[in-house]
């Protein structure tokens, strides 16, 4: 067969077409990586995205940029990665369970869709602790339902804002539980725990890293943690089971996501290199100090949690009739 200089000519260049992706993907990352942050500093998400942050600095040998971008119940950040970003692979979103699935359930207009967004990996887990202001007159779980029944509105507690695991959770452990209580919602964990600690509200269901050196110095008490095992720097501290409450659980992930359109290669090396960076030893080293569990999970089993969550927090927050207002 004679090949025209025209045929061969395209043929070429539809082969430099189909390798471009791979040849990107051999020289990425090419500038620092980005990683927007949906949550101020403090609290599970801005804590696991510093740790990958450090570990995908040594891995992939590029320094990594902490992006904090709280506001609008985690859409300012989530619309800048899905709407605004370079779809090249260097501005990462750095999700928090609370606002990935709740957002959608409870906003009719979102400045962000979930097509928008494409998985890297699920990166941490971390259980919830029931905490209290020691001025509430209880030494366990069960004394502090009965007392939150008993007095209705007495008690207030705090989130990290609408729509936020703590604050979803807590309206769902209510609704559980007949506990009265009211909702005093707030931009992260930083501003909540400060006023939990003053005593101003008394109650913070929350996740390990905001309240975990408060209990162990004796500022704030702990109920129960909402996971199936106890928590390794809260080893005293009882399962809700062992509490007395059956049948209730709640935990809190964050996950890594990239806008839609990143080039295929790019977010399998992305995700074989967050792989490789969370099984560092010092990084679950440090997670654990923090409260924090390592659990990489890849981009499809990441999805089927989203699906699977989803699903279970759409009826869970109709029959709690949690709105965002």
């Amino acid at each position: 067969m004679t090949l025209t200089l025209q045929t061969l000519t395209r043929l070429v260049a539809t082969g430099l077409i189909a390798l471009s992706p791979t040849v990107f993907a051999q020289s990425f990352p090419s500038k620092p990586l980005n990683l927007i942050v949906p949550n101020p500093p403090g609290g599970l998400v801005d804590t696991s995205a510093r740790l990958v942050g450090d570990a995908l600095a040594k891995v992939m040998n590029q320094s990594v940029v902490i992006d904090n971008k709280p506001g609008g119940s985690g859409n300012l950040a989530y619309s800048l990665v899905a709407r605004q970003a370079a779809k090249d692979g260097h501005t990462l979103l750095v999700s928090y369970s609370g606002y990935h699935i709740a957002n959608p359930i409870m906003m009719d207009k979102l400045p962000w869709d979930l097509k928008e967004l494409t998985p890297i990996g699920l990166v941490t887990v971390a259980t919830n602790v029931v905490a209290v202001h020691p001025s509430v007159p209880v030494s366990n779980l069960k004394e502090f339902i009965a007392y939150a029944k008993a007095n209705p509105g007495k008690l207030n507690y705090a989130s990290q804002g609408n729509g936020s695991v703590s604050h979803i959770g807590t309206e769902i452990f209510k609704q559980y539980t007949g506990a009265g209580m009211t909702h005093v919602p707030y931009k992260g964990s930083g501003q909540a725990i400060a006023d939990v600690l003053a005593g101003q509200v008394q109650v913070f269901i929350t996740t390990p890293p905001s309240v975990m050196q408060h209990v162990q110095s004796g500022k704030l008490k702990a109920l129960a943690v909402t996971g199936k095992s106890r928590h390794p720097g809260m080893p005293q501290v009882p399962t809700i089971s062992e509490a007395g409450l059956a049948n209730f659980e709640l935990e809190s992930w964050v996950a890594i996501y990239a806008p839609a359109g990143v080039p295929a290669p790019v977010l399998q090396k992305l995700s074989a290199d967050l792989k490789r960076a969370m099984e560092l030893p010092e990084i679950r080293q440090r997670a654990d100090a923090a409260g924090i569990e390592v659990r990489f999970l890849p981009p499809a089993d990441t999805t089927r949690l989203l699906e699977r969550e989803t699903v279970d927090w759409t009826k869970a927050i109709k029959a709690a009739k949690i709105t965002m207002d």
